[in-house]
């Protein structure tokens, strides 16, 4: 996936908004003002092509014992979030959507009952 696919793929989701809360450089996807995915547009530019994407802890030891490419998350919690490395190749773009669907499907379920509801 290009961050373009990225890009278009997080903004299909229901509630989702972008934003570059921290600097003009670290795309941010929120759903209902609640993060799921960030990329670092520089990072992005110069060849360190992941995302981060929220994550059930147990799934995310999993993921990083079974793919070298998904790694504790960059500048983020190290138990709630993963970076998933795009450049190696060894990620089907299905399976970067499910981590990217998982994430979304995380914040969502945290927000309160009338936000959910919203989402319908």
């Amino acid at each position: 996936m290009n961050i373009e696919q990225i890009h278009e793929y997080c903004l299909k989701k229901k509630g989702v908004t972008e934003d570059f809360p921290f600097d003009e450089d670290t795309l941010v996807f929120k759903v209902l003002g609640k993060m799921f995915a960030l990329v670092g547009l520089k990072k992005w530019e110069s060849g360190e092509k992941f995302i981060n994407l929220k994550c059930d802890p147990d799934y995310a030891e999993e993921l990083r014992a079974e793919y070298s490419s998904i790694q504790p998350g960059y500048h983020m919690s190290k138990k709630h979030w993963n970076s998933v490395y795009i450049q190696d190749g060894d990620l089907q773009p299905k399976f970067i959507q499910e981590l990217i669907d998982h994430s979304y499907d995380l914040v969502v379920k945290s927000l309160t009952k009338k936000l959910r509801e919203s989402l319908k």
